[in-house]
């Protein structure tokens, strides 16, 4: 899940080396944390949230092949 995450997350910012994923698992949950440069928060996040709400239902499309929620902040 988390190289899934970190995969889009790294074709959208400008400075790949600053994106940070952190992943933690407990009780059927995955909970995943991006870390991103400042300046590229805007472009993860998109207009309206609309590209963090795609990224969101990706995995939680792939969390249902583990069937796990995903919960997804940045």
């Amino acid at each position: 899940m988390k190289e899934l995450v970190e995969l889009i997350v790294k074709e959208l910012v400008d400075d790949k080396d600053a994106v940070e994923i952190e992943e933690s698992r407990e009780d059927g949950q995955v909970n995943i944390l991006i870390h991103v440069n400042d300046a590229d928060k805007g472009k993860v996040i998109g207009v309206r949230g609309n590209i963090i709400n795609s990224i969101r239902t990706i995995a939680r499309s792939a969390a249902i092949k583990e069937n796990v929620k995903v919960n997804i902040r940045i």
